[in-house]
């Protein structure tokens, strides 16, 4: 119960990870070896929703997997937002702490079915993978602002309108995935908000840079020759035309060419008459008008995305994200103004839609588990895959055998084989062995004071051979299986039987847990039912068998809550 307590309140960095890691493989042997996969025990864990806080309780331990596994994601992203978000080292890590909660969440979805907690529920788990994709693009966009910041010509800014569009379409995913009733009822509307914010400040962020691109291409043609201070145009010269020859030409290299051609997209028939019909600009009027063009679209989403901002009163109160809307909007304004001229109707048009590409392709981190090994703490009850709550077994009992004199030649009458643990693999007829009540296939679980459950079959049958060659007697613990002669192979099974899925987190009153397949949930079949049937006929020993209600004591309370 120590670790329980300590993983409900964990550091935010990587030992509150290593925390929650260990707890949650500690609860494959807690499984394994206390929770039947046929029925469900009195034991009910509870957890409160972090959205909601609304309290969430059930008895399957997949529903506390669940859980341990939402809180590390948690903690990932928590990881991510303190990171150093003005170093390239800092927006790796927070990149990585955002591919790792997203994988987590993305493990939830796939591996956990019916939950009672809205946490877990499917369109939550699938908003919160994709607002962690997200953020790591929004960390990669920044990424590529730090490290180009000295240089940028014509291709890395049209690189950087992309990566921008890229991320505002992550961010638009994210808004539709957010809207949908059943998340929008349960998350705070300062989500919704910052989500819509966040799609028209990354927007707007791809018009500038496309609009800084084109400019950059102007100061290229004019840096080789020195010219004299410009007049004032006359109404002559402030025409644009495509086909005027007065215009300088602009030589454009091919692969800024492509790029231009591709990014930005084709006119939509409903708004082709107020679109630039400009794709890849012939000349330096053409390049001057597109690039003025996105830097107006760029201050309109730049105000959008303030007055969504003032909307919201939970994030009015946020005084760094307001700063940094205001700062990439008043750089977008002064450099309009600069370029401002005597007015052109075409001034108004939209410029083209910019299409969304990007270079970094993300992968999803899923949980380690193997990183974090820990040790059975139930280790000495013998290896799991034998003594576990799956498997029936008699009562341990003990027997005694003791040599007569002149009866060390005949021995004990008993075969062993195998190691952790050793099974008896058959007894003599008329033996001491089997006028003890040993009998095939029982599990030796301690020769004497000494367990050998984990023994290998030689040290086994080197207490034995001592034992008898002293002439002293041989103590024995031995354990009977119920369900199946350890002897002989598994036969495999064609019938129908139901599937059952040990990462369900639903209980069945039939047979405790539901179906992992199309199957009916808590569905079994005639075999296993017969075999239940026979068990209790035999009334073998199981310490997880109900108890009757006369046989409790006073005062005791067969279920217990885990909070």
């Amino acid at each position: 119960m120590d670790i329980r307590q300590a993983m409900r309140t964990p550091l935010r960095d990587n030992s509150g990870v290593s925390l929650l890691f260990d707890y949650y493989n500690q609860l494959y042997f807690v499984e394994r070896r206390f929770f039947p996969p046929d029925r469900s025990l009195g034991i009910y864990f509870e957890w409160y929703d972090s959205l909601t806080g609304v309290p969430s309780c059930q008895r399957t331990v997949a529903f506390e997997k669940a859980c341990v596994l939402f809180n590390i994601g948690a903690v990932y992203t928590q990881i991510g937002t303190r990171q150093d978000r003005k170093s390239s080292r800092g927006l790796d890590s927070a990149v990585d702490a955002f591919l790792r909660a997203a994988g987590t969440f993305q493990y939830i979805h796939e591996s956990f079915t019916n939950a009672p907690s809205m946490d877990l529920s499917p369109d939550m788990l699938d908003m919160l993978v994709q607002l962690m994709l997200a953020q790591a693009r929004e960390c990669l966009f920044e990424k590529l602002e730090l490290q180009s910041q000295d240089l940028r010509d014509v291709d890395v800014c049209l690189d950087l309108g992309q990566e921008a569009a890229q991320v505002a379409d992550a961010y638009s995913k994210v808004f539709g995935l957010i809207s949908v009733p059943s998340v929008k009822d349960y998350v705070a509307q300062s989500w919704v908000s910052l989500a819509m914010v966040k799609q028209e400040h990354y927007r707007a962020l791809s018009h500038y840079h496309v609009a800084c691109g084109l400019l950059s291409l102007l100061k290229k043609q004019s840096s080789p020759k020195k010219h004299p201070a410009p007049k004032p145009p006359t109404p002559k010269k402030i025409s644009v035309d495509a086909n005027d020859n007065n215009n300088g030409s602009l030589s454009l290299p091919n692969r800024t060419r492509d790029t231009l051609q591709y990014i930005h997209a084709p006119n939509v028939e409903d708004d082709a008459k107020l679109q630039i019909e400009i794709r890849v600009p012939k000349d330096e009027a053409e390049c001057r008008l597109l690039g003025r063009a996105h830097l107006r679209e760029a201050v309109l989403r730049h105000d959008e995305s303030q007055r969504l901002f003032r909307m919201c009163r939970e994030l009015r109160g946020k005084d760094s994200l307001i700063s940094e809307l205001r700062r990439a909007h008043r750089r977008a304004s002064e450099l309009y103004k600069s370029l401002e001229e005597d007015d052109d109707f075409r001034d108004m048009l939209d410029p083209p839609l910019i299409v969304a590409s990007t270079k970094f392709q993300l992968s999803l981190t899923p949980p380690d588990f193997a990183q974090f090994r820990v040790q059975d703490l139930f280790k000495s009850l013998g290896p799991v895959a034998i003594f576990s709550a799956k498997h029936h077994w008699t009562a341990p009992r003990t027997i005694q055998l003791v040599l007569q004199p002149g009866e060390k030649g005949d021995g004990f009458g008993f075969m062993v084989r195998g190691d952790a643990p050793v099974v008896v693999a058959g007894v003599d007829g008329g033996s001491l062995a089997e006028a003890a009540g040993m009998k095939q296939g029982d599990f030796i679980a301690a020769i004497g004071d000494e367990d050998v459950k984990w023994a290998v079959h030689e040290h086994v049958v080197q207490k034995i051979k001592e034992a008898k060659k002293n002439g002293s007697s041989l103590c024995l613990k031995l354990v009977t299986p119920m369900d199946r002669n350890y002897l002989k192979p598994r036969t495999s099974v064609t019938s129908n039987k139901g599937s059952f899925s040990p990462t369900s987190t639903t209980s069945s009153s039939s047979s405790g847990v539901s179906s992992g397949s199309h199957s009916p949930q808590g569905s079994v079949t005639s075999s296993r039912l017969a075999k239940q049937t026979s068990h209790q006929k035999k009334l073998t020993w199981n310490p997880f068998r109900n108890k009757a209600k006369g046989d409790e004591p006073n005062g005791y309370e067969g279920n217990v809550i885990l909070r």
